[in-house]
C-alpha cells in the first residue's frame, strides 16, 4: 500500500510549522533552502530523504534539513516493517540572497601558491572528518540560541566578492561582538574538533556535533574554551570572540551543516532579539 501526499509548506515565523500527512507529522521547522524540520514516524518505521536512509530515535523521532541551493521539492519515504509505505513531496521554498563587499583578500596573500593548497587540504580534511564523527547527543531536539547577541554583520546564503574576485557565498550567520566576548553552545553537543592553532580560513575553529548529522562551526574565535571529546551543555561557554583567520574585525561566524547541506542558523534559533 502507498500513501502518497504533497506537502506544500509555506515558509513560517519562528519556529515554523505544524504539519501532519498519512502518518508522518513535523510538528516544527521550516521546509525553505536553508531550512530544516523535525519529523515524526510510527515506531519501527524505516524513513528516507530523495532514497538516503534516516536514522530515527527510540520514539521515531528524525531530523531533515535543506541545501542553501535546495531544488524545489524534496521527497520523503516512510516504510513500515509490514511494507506499507508513505511517500511525501515536501515543498522547498526558495529564497533570494544578497551579494556582498568584502575589503578582504581570497586567500591569505602571505602564503605561497604551493603552500597554501597543501596545508589547505589538510584543513579540509579535518573539518569533513569532523562533520562525518557521528556523536551520540539529544541537542539536535532543542530549540536552539544564539552563542553571542549583537549585530548582525553577515548573512547566511550571501555571495561574497574578495576584492573584486567572486568567492563561495557565505554559509553562515555573522556576529559582530568585541574580541574576547565568551559566546556560548547553542545547544548540547559533543565537540568533534578544536583547533590547537588557526586554520588559513577559519583561524581558531571549533566544531560540536548534535547528533543526528547536524554540526555546528564557530569561526575566528580568539580563544577554545573546551577540548575534542568534551561533552557540552547548552548556554556553556565555549569559546571567545575573536579575528583569526580571514576576518576584517571581531566577530563569530556561526555556521550549521546537516550531512553535506548547508544551513541557516537563524531558522534554527529565530530572529536576533
Amino acid at each position: 500500500m502507498v500513501l502518497g501526499g504533497l506537502a506544500s509548506l509555506a515558509p513560517a515565523a519562528a519556529y515554523g510549522f505544524s504539519l501532519d500527512v498519512g502518518p508522518i507529522t513535523f510538528p516544527r521547522g521550516e521546509t525553505t533552502q536553508g531550512g530544516w524540520a523535525q519529523g515524526q514516524a510510527p515506531k519501527g518505521w524505516q524513513v528516507a530523504l530523495d532514497g538516503a536512509p534516516l536514522p530515527t530515535d527510540l520514539f521515531g523521532r528524525f531530523l531533515v534539513a535543506f541545501d542553501r541551493d535546495a531544488g524545489p521539492v524534496a521527497k520523503l519515504t516512510a516504510s513500515a516493517p509490514g511494507g506499507t509505505q508513505a511517500v511525501l513531496g515536501l515543498d522547498i521554498a526558495p529564497r533570494a540572497w544578497r551579494i556582498e563587499q568584502v575589503n578582504a583578500p581570497f586567500r591569505p596573500p602571505a602564503i605561497p601558491e604551493g603552500e597554501y593548497a597543501r596545508i589547505r587540504a589538510e584543513e579540509v580534511a579535518r573539518i569533513d572528518a569532523a562533520r562525518h564523527a557521528g556523536a551520540l547527543s539529544e541537542g539536535w531536539r532543542q530549540p536552539f540560541l544564539w552563542p553571542v547577541k549583537g549585530r548582525i554583520s553577515g548573512l547566511f546564503g550571501s555571495q561574497r566578492v574578495y576584492r573584486g574576485t567572486p568567492g563561495a557565498y557565505h554559509s553562515g550567520s555573522d556576529v559582530a561582538m568585541p574580541a574576547g566576548t565568551p559566546y556560548l553552545a547553542p545547544a548540547d553537543g559533543v565537540v568533534v574538533l578544536a583547533a590547537e592553532k588557526p586554520f588559513t580560513l577559519e583561524g581558531n575553529l571549533l566544531m560540536i556535533d548534535h547528533g543526528m548529522g547536524l554540526v555546528s562551526a564557530f569561526l575566528h574565535s580568539s580563544e577554545l574554551l573546551v577540548r575534542e571529546g568534551e561533552r557540552v551543555s547548552q548556554t556553556q561557554p565555549i569559546g571567545k570572540v575573536g579575528m583569526t583567520g580571514r576576518a576584517t574585525g571581531p566577530h563569530l561566524h556561526w555556521g550549521m551543516r546537516w550531512r553535506e547541506a548547508r544551513l541557516d542558523p537563524m531558522l534554527f534559533a529565530g530572529p536576533m532579539a
